[in-house]
């Protein structure tokens, strides 16, 4: 928490900035300088924590305000905006949730490319780039080749969706 929204030095009762902090802070001075009416963005990603996620209702909600434990307050403005791109929202309160606009893609409109190039970066400690690259190559080539095939000539007894079976076959692999 100390690293993400700063913290007081209990020896030396110094305040040491935290990334969150800085991030809101810069954005507000650049906002402020030569362009006031540009849009600044402020993107998180990665898994939700309980504890920093509630500490950010403030800057959600319409105040759109930095409240830190030494009591500074930093103010937003209505051309500042943060993104969060998070798996899930589990262990965030309803709260939270209803503070957080969210954008639902639907695995139709991404396909299933996405998850051979996720494949790709999970595998680039297991597998020599060189093979990797090729490997890729080849299971996006017999992919478009065999889906519309499986499609066409197959009958399922359990109906399935492509981006199943692409992680089906990579998780073989």
């Amino acid at each position: 928490m100390g690293e993400l929204f700063g913290e007081t030095n209990i020896l030396t009762n110094e305040w040491t900035e935290g990334l969150v902090s800085k991030l809101v802070k810069d954005a507000v001075e650049a906002l402020e300088g030569d362009k006031p009416d540009n849009k600044r963005w402020i993107n998180f990603d990665g898994p939700v924590d309980a504890l920093w996620i509630e500490n950010m209702n403030t800057v959600l909600d319409d105040n759109k305000t930095l409240c830190l434990a030494n009591g500074q307050r930093i103010k937003m403005p209505s051309t500042a905006t943060m993104m969060f791109e998070v798996q899930d929202l589990k262990v965030a309160s309803p709260a939270t949730v209803s503070r957080c606009g969210m954008v639902y893609m639907e695995p139709v409109h991404l396909g299933w490319t996405p998850l051979i190039d996720t494949w790709k970066e999970l595998m680039v400690e297991e597998i020599p780039e060189p093979h990797l690259s090729t490997l890729v190559d080849n299971v996006r080539t017999i992919c478009s080749d065999l889906l519309p095939q499986l499609r066409k000539r197959c009958k399922e007894v359990v109906a399935s969706v492509d981006s199943n079976l692409i992680k089906s076959c990579l998780n073989l692999l």
